[in-house]
């Protein structure tokens, strides 16, 4: 297709794969294209502290361009692929752009999956970019500023009651982050909010929270949540959502055992999904929409494509079970593919890929968080380390000073810089539900009644409100 000095690599996805994959090739005879729909790499696992007002969008997110400006063989296309002719190797762009290639590396990530219950996503938020973490910082604030001038005392408290659906990693971090957003933070702004007010609840279909994590951890997680005043419903399925709340029913339960609960926002942290670009190629994908890959990451049936992080299902030999969409599978498998195109170059023999499971951690709110490696931390210690590996996983120095700026100034002062309502908002563009009820606010002075005057004479005027 090309000559061998003017091999051309594309890469479809700048998240960690993508992006590791594009850094790995720096070296070789090869010209790379990154294109993603977004101009920025996002740490997707600090999201929920964007979503809870802990850190800035800016803080997680970095240019690619900006990461990639130094390497020479590297280019970025801001574009959304849209399809692969695989017989003529070349991607197409929804401008009508194409981009012909030698290899090709899928590595496009994951959507948010409601399973099948789509009419869920108006009223359940995913958290998969930077555009949903915003919406449900700006929801969750735009609520405590309607109940505290909410006179109804079943509205106040609807306003705020947050659930979160799913006891993963996700979930148990958003859920812990909002709890404390709301006890610790929120109610030091607002008159009307006492901690007792707020009411945070966790649902998990599964018997324990956590459940890729053995089950001494998940039950310490557990444990730490509560600490936080937060509901963990476990066993528990989701009937339904709509804009005022959700419908439980325990998994035992028989039909008509279900609980009714009123909500301002609903976090939807409970699956994904591969996004759906490589099944609309005709690749082969298993349930989750992740491409069937050989050993070496390669599609099956397609020696010049790759597909790598969410976006693949690899089964390491000897397992059951696919490797997990987390970030550092991604970015193992992103280096190890940009070493085989290398080797490819060279004429050389692909490689099988390795998996060198480093441990999972995730971290239930301030000093609170476990581990799970070579060894097994709790509490104090663990949240420790889950910030160490979090920096450092972070893309640039200006982000990570950021963050462990912003991570010192919230643990000492209790508080967060990040809470602000950045949509301009104004009379009936406010969500109906989190408007305050028609009645008097305990914010507003009252008039006084009219005073009394004899029967013949006429009332006089009202008297003026108390200041």
């Amino acid at each position: 297709m090309s000559s061998q000095a003017e091999k051309h690599v594309v890469i479809v996805g700048a998240g960690f794969g993508g992006l590791k994959a594009a850094q790995e090739l720096a070296g070789s005879p090869v010209r790379v294209t990154v294109v993603d729909r977004q101009n920025h790499h996002l740490f997707q696992p600090l999201l929920y502290q964007v979503a809870t007002a802990g850190l800035a969008p800016g803080s997680i997110a970095v240019p690619i361009r900006g990461v990639l400006s130094k390497q020479d063989n590297a280019r970025v296309v801001l574009g959304e692929v849209v399809g692969v002719d695989t017989d003529r190797r070349e991607v197409a762009l929804r401008d009508g752009t194409h981009l012909e290639y030698d290899w090709l590396i899928l590595a496009c990530g994951a959507k948010t999956s409601w399973f099948g219950n789509d009419q869920w996503a108006e009223h359940a938020w995913g958290l998969k970019n930077l555009r949903d973490a915003l919406s449900i910082r700006e929801r969750v604030l735009l609520a405590f500023e309607a109940a505290e001038r909410e006179p109804d005392a079943a509205t106040r408290r609807k306003l705020l009651t947050f659930v979160v659906i799913g006891a993963g990693p996700t979930g148990v971090e958003m859920a812990g982050a909002i709890s404390e957003l709301g006890r610790q933070v929120l109610v030091g702004d607002y008159r009307n909010i006492h901690p007792e007010d707020i009411r945070v609840l966790l649902v998990e279909m599964a018997d324990r929270v956590l459940t890729p994590f053995e089950e001494e951890l998940s039950h310490s997680a557990q444990r730490q949540l509560e600490d936080l005043d937060v509901e963990v419903r476990l066993s528990t399925r989701v009937e339904d959502v709509d804009a005022d709340g959700v419908r439980l029913s325990p998994v035992d339960a028989e039909d008509g055992a279900e609980e009714r609960v009123d909500a301002s926002v609903v976090v939807w942290a409970a699956g994904v999904r591969a996004v759906s670009l490589p099944e609309e190629i005709g690749f082969t994908v298993d349930w989750g929409g992740r491409v069937l890959v050989d050993e070496t990451c390669g599609v099956l049936g397609h020696p010049d494509v790759f597909a790598i992080g969410d976006v693949a299902c690899f089964v390491p030999e000897g397992e059951e079970d696919p490797l997990p969409g987390v970030a550092p599978v991604a970015i193992q498998q992103g280096e190890h593919v940009a070493k085989q195109i290398g080797r490819e170059v060279r004429r050389l023999p692909r490689q099988r890929f390795e998996y060198f499971d480093k441990g999972m951690m995730a971290t239930v709110g301030r000093s609170r968080a476990v581990v799970q490696g070579p060894f097994q931390l709790t509490g104090f210690l663990a949240w420790l380390a889950w910030c160490f590996v979090h920096v450092l996983y972070l893309v640039g120095f200006r982000n990570r000073f950021i963050v462990i700026f912003n991570w010192f100034w919230s643990y000492v002062t209790f508080k967060r810089g990040a809470r602000l309502i950045t949509s301009r908002w104004h009379d009936g563009e406010v969500p109906a539900e989190l408007q305050p009820t028609s009645g008097p606010s305990p914010l507003e002075p009252q008039p006084a009644e009219p005073a009394a005057e004899p029967a013949a004479e006429p009332a006089s005027e009202p008297v003026a409100a108390r200041p």
